[in-house]
């Protein structure tokens, strides 16, 4: 891997809004979100790409990207779901990463004229209570 990978980073523990980590997976919100609850889901072994991802690594990270799917949904009034990867055209952080975004009829993702990778930023202490809604639903889960 040539220089630093802000993936790996927050895999050995860099500050992020942790939603969800074990022994092969990690999920957190992403810093400029599409909607609020826009969630990121990543192997913690650094791979670049999702053509790159080993087999053994299939499951368990998109087992992950269900149980997101499923809590963004329920805990934050989606409707449905928004699951994407990018894979080097667009792919920001060369660190394989799913994008799990909460979708809801009326929210003009699509619509005509509107780019869809508008960004926003969370208020103060938004993205923290919105990171511990999710822990609690996938700890439940």
């Amino acid at each position: 891997m040539a220089g630093r990978c802000a993936f790996c980073d927050v895999v050995a523990g860099a500050d992020h809004h942790l939603v969800y980590r074990d022994e092969r997976v990690v999920a957190f919100l992403d810093h400029a979100p599409l909607v609020v609850g826009h969630t990121l889901v990543t192997p913690t072994a650094h791979v670049e790409t999702l053509d790159d991802l080993p087999d053994a690594l299939l499951e368990p990270l998109f087992r992950v990207v269900r149980d997101v799917s499923i809590a963004v949904q329920s805990t934050l009034g989606g409707d449905g779901s928004l699951v994407m990867s990018n894979t080097r055209i667009s792919q920001s952080v060369p660190h394989v990463h799913i994008h799990v975004v909460p979708r809801r009829r009326s929210d003009g993702m699509f619509s005509p004229g509107r780019p869809l990778w508008m960004r926003r930023r969370y208020e103060p202490g938004e993205a923290e209570e919105v990171a511990a809604k999710l822990r609690a639903a996938l700890h439940a889960a």
